[in-house]
């Protein structure tokens, strides 16, 4: 077993071989003759990382299709975003979405709410709120 076997990155390089193992419904038998004709090693925690990139690879030449991974419209600072500007879009002339995106990447350099971490979520929520606020304000005059 290599120095590095414990490392996170790597773990997932193993949990991904398994992932794909499965999705590609490959026998015990299958997989180690894949595993020893790719990467020379009939164990892939005996594999470096590169014949595990390599092992991967031939996954995917086998018709494996990893997951991407999907905006992050679950997050809570995401929910708020759109929460904040549901209550503003009354009183905007222009509340659509693209006009969110639009003040999203005025505030954060960023495109979509989603892809906010959670400091540009903050400074977008506070931006949303004190222009809810002034918007408020306005119509009350």
């Amino acid at each position: 077993m290599s120095a590095d076997a414990n490392t996170g990155a790597r773990r997932a390089m193993i949990a991904k071989l398994h992932i794909a193992r499965k999705e590609l419904a490959l026998a015990e038998e299958s997989y180690r003759a894949i595993l020893l004709r790719v990467a020379g090693k009939s164990s892939a925690s005996e594999c470096t990382d590169e014949q595990l990139d390599a092992v991967l690879a031939e996954f995917k030449r086998l018709g494996w299709k990893p997951k991407t991974k999907r905006p992050r419209s679950g997050v809570p600072h995401v929910r708020k975003i759109y929460a904040l500007w549901a209550e503003m879009r009354p009183l905007l002339t222009d509340g659509g979405d693209a006009a969110l995106r639009s003040f999203v990447k005025r505030q954060t350099g960023m495109d979509s709410p989603e892809w906010l971490d959670a400091p540009q979520a903050n400074k977008v929520i506070e931006g949303l709120k004190a222009w809810g606020a002034r918007l408020k304000a306005g119509a009350e005059a």
